[in-house]
């Protein structure tokens, strides 16, 4: 949404608010339920939905009466952020709103744990992101690639920043996505990874676009890729670790998160392919020294994942079993005891010629 577009909806909230204070009803917000229960894997449209569920949070439920007061304060700083054009952190708008109410000795927000689910309830209620309020988050995540961008009237080339690519800020709604040259986008777990990838020039030979995550994938990130996905047509391969959090982090990019199943849409990326690492590359390239023993944590994470629905492809119910069975999981680095440019000029090439990926 334009910013005068999500201002309206966030007015649009308080005008519901303020005509039933005056005519003396009790003032109210409705709220899509974002448990467990009332989300729903769509088939078609491969990805985590929101289903119809809603809560109502009223003002004169004393049950309510707290988090009534932080929607609406969230709300109105956020509001303020936008006529201003300015842009913040979460944590700062948690400062912001913090004080000792008058007359009392409570406070408004005690913990920034407080003011965040706000923000994820007005996202709900007015269909917009965060990033589209103007709230930013930490920065996580690096790309480097054939782009040049246009970010706050800077012209960037992802192809010319050096060793360090480009840092991929909370906030990609702005960015200007002026040219895009490249065949598909390659999104690779862990740092270390990228660094070697990046040195080999693996985004080069194989023209396509390197992002690393750094680890469960922020969501700019996640709408980067979504951004590039979709505005451009490309198709886009994970690559994380033999464990059930890597592929935790492939599903996320892929089909969405729980806790953010209502932008799964805009976070989302369902075209996605998994290259790996798999159980079976243990087997197919004799990495069984180099393996490590799974802990209960990881049992457990593997069997949970296993009864997902979008983990129902005999693809990955095969390789949940191998994990299962083997007691084991493997790191990208696993792939140095081969040499260190053996996972960017033999194994990933290969696999990707082949395209040997799980859906």
């Amino acid at each position: 949404m334009k910013r005068e577009q999500v201002m309206k909806e966030i007015e649009k909230i308080g005008k519901e608010v303020e005509t039933e204070i005056n005519k003396g009803q009790n003032p109210h917000l409705e709220i899509p339920v974002r448990t467990l229960s009332n989300i729903e894997f769509d088939k078609d449209k491969k990805q985590l939905t929101l289903g119809e569920r809603k809560s109502k949070r009223s003002f004169m439920n004393v049950a309510h009466t707290r988090k009534f007061m932080q929607t609406l304060m969230v709300g109105s700083f956020c509001h303020d952020l936008l006529r201003e054009d300015l842009h913040t952190s979460l944590r700062d708008m948690y400062y912001a709103l913090k004080r000792t109410i008058p007359g009392t000795k409570d406070n408004t927000f005690e913990e920034q744990s407080e003011s965040d689910p706000c923000v994820i309830d007005l996202e709900t209620m007015g269909d917009f992101l965060r990033e589209e309020m103007h709230l930013n988050a930490d920065v996580r995540g690096r790309v480097v690639g054939n782009v040049v961008i246009k970010d706050r009237g800077d012209t960037v080339n992802w192809a010319k920043l050096g060793s360090g690519g480009w840092s991929i800020p909370s906030n990609v709604e702005e960015i200007e996505l002026k040219t895009v040259e490249a065949d598909y986008i390659f999104v690779v777990e862990k740092n270390a990874a990228f660094e070697r990838m990046h040195e080999d020039k693996f985004w080069r030979e194989q023209n396509c676009i390197l992002v690393t995550s750094q680890g469960q994938a922020a969501r700019g990130v996640r709408r980067l890729v979504n951004r590039l996905s979709t505005e451009h047509n490309l198709p886009v391969i994970i690559f994380t670790d033999a464990d059930a959090y890597g592929w935790y982090i492939y599903s996320v990019l892929k089909w969405g998160s729980m806790n953010l199943a209502h932008v799964s849409n805009r976070l989302g990326t369902p075209n996605a392919k998994y290259v790996g690492l798999t159980m079976s590359d243990i087997n197919n390239y004799d990495l069984h020294n180099y393996t490590i023993k799974a802990t209960e944590m990881d049992m457990k994470r593997a069997k949970e994942l296993s009864q997902y629905p979008w983990f129902q492809k005999p693809e990955w119910q095969k390789e949940l079993e191998l994990m299962i069975k083997m007691k084991k999981k493997a790191e990208l680095e696993a792939l140095s005891s081969k040499g260190l440019k053996f996972m960017t000029k033999e194994y990933l090439p290969a696999k990707i010629e082949r395209k040997e990926f799980l859906p």
